[in-house]
């Protein structure tokens, strides 16, 4: 498939002619004033922040589906002062209420929302739903445009490798994931391409699908780095509670980088294993590496890593405020690299770091539970089906310099 569609020129109703990519966003839900849709779209309206300047926005929002509609006042609220129109169906706001692909790309936020949560703590929330309906407004207009998916592909393995293979076989770009990975960093450091990392450790919230997955595209975004490149996962093991500890004990080099996230960041070291939610998620790498995400530290990320040849341990932290409240959450690179992919139509980063994110929070939720029963200890569990190679090109995609000031969101209306 192509991206354009040869001897046509956009225009705007008015005549004038088209710049900026028009853009479809499809949401879950957009009530609160963080969710994620509302911090999403309100910067591709408003533009951002980005490398310690003002971005005005590169795209132009001309249609919003909104899954849970009557319980997002907001986001109503929002498109009736900016002028964008709500469709009743996915398909409608991809091809502006005709019959054919109309955007330039297409946004979706299925995060947030009323939605169940099933007993082995998946979030049932309608990504895959929502994707496979812009599929097939691709495939009947035989022609596709770049799609950025936000946090993981979805809480089902077999969709979110289906929604992989099709951005492959449709050829358009992919993206999506964490805001974590390209969020301020303190120190500001990264690691080089083929750095021979030997074991990894992310510290962050960790106690849900949704809270871990950020702690897991964070770890991904460094693992990858890594000599050699990514090889894959070869299995997953969740561990909860006190046994947490116990497994630090049995690994040294985790407890070693452990202790260097606590000096880092001016912590006592035993306040780490105060946390009052413990838990380790082991993940075993096909070339022998190892890495760990170990709960703690609230709402803000650490990456800890033992690299051969050198006595100290690379560390960083995700943590404080991005700015002002008013800029509040880690969202302005995020933009930034979703506005990328629509103009340039390349992904920032691999694809593959995606599927491969949401393979190892998949089987987070799984390795609890052996059928009904609840394992504290849980199951490690092999992972063929992750093994996936590539190799990075790209380097550090997170925001450097001053953080933003105090830059309301201009949505139109005073409250």
């Amino acid at each position: 498939m192509t991206h354009h569609r040869k001897g046509t020129t956009p225009f705007h109703s008015d005549g004038s002619p088209q710049t900026k990519p028009r853009i479809a966003c499809v949401v879950s839900y957009w009530a609160a004033t963080r969710s994620h849709a509302d911090w999403i779209i309100v910067k591709l309206l408003d533009g951002y922040w980005w490398q310690g300047t003002h971005k005005e926005s590169r795209v132009e929002v001309v249609s919003v589906y909104i899954h849970q509609l009557d319980q997002s006042p907001l986001g109503q609220k929002t498109c009736k002062a900016k002028n964008i129109p709500i469709f009743k169906t996915v398909a409608d706001a991809l091809t502006l209420g005709g019959k054919e692909l109309a955007v330039d790309g297409v946004v979706i936020v299925g995060e947030h929302g009323n939605y169940a949560t099933d007993l082995k703590g998946h979030w049932l929330l309608p990504r895959w739903w929502i994707y496979q309906q812009v599929v097939s407004v691709f495939e009947r207009s035989k022609r596709s445009v770049p799609v950025f998916n936000d946090k993981h592909l979805s809480y089902n393995w077999d969709e979110a490798k289906w929604m992989f293979d099709k951005s492959r076989e449709l050829n358009f770009p992919l993206t999506g994931g964490s805001s974590i990975p390209t969020y301020f960093r303190t120190p500001d450091i990264d690691l080089e391409i083929n750095t021979p990392i030997k074991n990894s450790v992310v510290v962050g919230e960790a106690h849900d699908e949704g809270a871990i997955f950020h702690c897991i595209d964070t770890l991904q975004c460094f693992a990858e780095l890594r000599r050699g490149g990514e090889t894959g996962v070869k299995s997953v093991q969740n561990i909860r509670g006190r046994e947490t500890w116990k497994w630090v004990e049995r690994h040294p080099w985790a407890g070693k980088l452990l202790d260097a996230v606590a000096k880092s960041l001016n912590l006592i070291p035993a306040i780490l294993r105060e946390y009052r939610r413990p838990s380790v998620l082991v993940v075993e790498y096909n070339d022998g590496t190892m890495g760990a995400v170990i709960s703690g530290l609230g709402d803000k990320w650490a990456y800890a890593a033992e690299i051969e040849g050198r006595e100290e341990p690379f560390v960083t932290a995700m943590i404080g405020m991005p700015g002002a409240f008013s800029q509040y959450h880690a969202a302005n690179a995020l933009p930034h690299w979703i506005t990328e992919t629509m103009l340039t139509k390349k992904e920032p980063f691999n694809a593959e770091r995606l599927l491969l994110s949401t393979g190892i929070t998949n089987q987070f939720n799984e390795s609890n539970w052996d059928g009904e029963k609840y394992l504290v200890v849980g199951r490690r569990i092999l992972t063929p089906f992750l093994n996936m190679r590539y190799r990075t090109t790209r380097g550090s995609l997170h925001n450097k310099g001053q953080r933003p000031p105090d830059r309301p969101y201009i949505r139109g209306f005073d409250s």
